[in-house]
């Protein structure tokens, strides 16, 4: 029976200088440090494909950083890249804002606080883990359907909705402290799945490790 891996990639570091929490803001591009990573992970997957890996299919969130992230790989595999907005960064109330204490603690921020295991502030963990399943369903066949048994596809997504994905897929809870999530910059987070879509495993691994030291730490959302 024909299984399939999905790797949800992470993108790179961003060009963001004032430090803002950028969510789904247009326009944010990777900075230098990004596109090296970018860069990184493409020889990455040539080195996959050149031990026998079949990579067929190549998906990337709508948003800027997403598909800057994708393009090294998909010039290197010679992979058009498919945008999808399932993949996209979650919603949240704080986007375009500085992430500090003294800001979350305005009180016209007070509301959005009310139930942090949904979260209250922006799109529900299991609404976001629902949609990238998705994807990654489509993903599974697509690939299939292009490479046969053993093919994968690589999805560039965000830190959030991937961590949110990799806890249900894990059967773990799905409430956190966003500061232990395990979802660097340009990491992989690889669902192998069964002919009936079943996550049968889940491997995390981070290929551009080593531009990682004094890169930026603000997430996306």
């Amino acid at each position: 029976m024909p299984q399939a891996t999905v790797h949800l990639l992470r993108h790179g570091e961003v060009h963001n200088p004032d430090g803002v929490l950028y969510g789904r803001l247009p326009e944010f591009h990777l900075s230098e440090r990004g596109r090296e990573m970018a860069r990184m992970l493409a020889d990455h997957f040539v080195a996959r494909a050149g031990e026998g890996a079949k990579i067929v299919h190549l998906v990337a969130s709508p948003l800027t950083r997403a598909q800057e992230t994708a393009m090294p790989t998909a010039e290197a595999l010679n992979l058009e890249v498919t945008i999808d907005p399932r993949i996209i960064e979650a919603e949240n109330h704080f986007q375009g804002l500085h992430p500090t204490k003294s800001e979350f603690l305005k009180p016209k921020h007070w509301i959005y606080f009310r139930n942090p295991l949904r979260p209250s502030w922006g799109e529900p963990y299991k609404q976001q883990a629902a949609r990238v399943l998705a994807a990654v369903e489509d993903a599974r066949l697509k690939a299939i359907e292009l490479g046969g048994d053993g093919a994968e596809a690589i999805l560039v997504s965000h830190q959030l909705p991937i961590w949110s994905t990799r806890l249900t897929a894990e059967g773990r809870p799905l409430a956190h402290d966003p500061r232990k999530r395990e979802c660097t910059l340009t990491s992989l987070t690889s669902l192998t799945l069964d002919d009936d879509g079943n996550i049968i495993r889940v491997e995390y691994s981070e290929p551009a490790a080593a531009l990682l030291p004094g890169a930026a730490s603000t997430p996306g959302a």
